[in-house]
């Protein structure tokens, strides 16, 4: 059970527009932002800022980077988000098959040297203390431009807030993302039921 009881959106009324927002892009007001909700500032501050990281006029396909910030996720140990990045990469158009092999990206031929160094840069990035190289830059460069290297790197970030987030408050999780997860991902939810915990095992590569 979380720490903190997610509050009902209808008890928030200035965050009408900002959960409306939510239920359009995911189908649901995620708890993370109920439970922050008790500051409805943050939550427009971080719905501002995740608007723009997930803007589709950015230049990088938004399911690479739903898998990007699955791959951090998975880094930072947070099963939340992973199942929130997971079910959100599905519905940005990613084969269930290639959700599936996420975690065999560096091996598997559903995925490309230029996905291959973009989530090799988000385990890196996200790791603790990061472990981005000039050597890893460099690669990273030669498939990416500077202005989508800033839209991976941001992804990377904002997740790390909500992992954060996610594993101080051991955030039930709701109930799509948590079948979507044990249905696609069973090495990881296959054992866990559907309030599974942000943080029950570490998934770090």
């Amino acid at each position: 059970m979380s720490r903190l009881k997610p509050l009902s959106p209808e008890t928030v009324p200035e965050l009408k527009d900002t959960f409306e927002h939510f239920r359009e892009l995911l189908g649901y007001v995620p708890n993370n932002a109920l439970v922050l909700s008790r500051r409805p500032k943050m939550v427009k501050g971080l719905a501002g800022l995740a608007s723009a990281v997930w803007d589709t006029s950015n230049e990088v396909d938004r399911g690479l980077k739903r898998l990007v910030a699955y791959m951090a996720s998975r880094t930072h140990g947070s099963k939340y988000s992973m199942a929130h990045s997971a079910e959100a990469a599905h519905r940005s158009g990613v084969p269930d098959a290639k959700v599936a092999a996420v975690d065999d990206y560096r091996t598997s031929s559903l995925y490309n040297e230029a996905e291959r160094v973009a989530l090799d840069f988000a385990v890196a990035a996200a790791s603790q203390p990061t472990t981005v190289t000039d050597e890893l830059f460099e690669r990273l460069g030669k498939f990416w431009a500077e202005g989508q290297i800033v839209e991976i790197a941001a992804v990377v970030a904002i997740n790390g807030f909500l992992n954060r987030w996610s594993e101080i408050f051991q955030l039930d999780l709701e109930e799509g993302p948590a079948a979507f997860a044990k249905s696609h991902l069973p090495h990881h939810f296959a054992q866990d039921s559907g309030e599974s915990k942000s943080s029950r095992g570490r998934n770090g590569l």
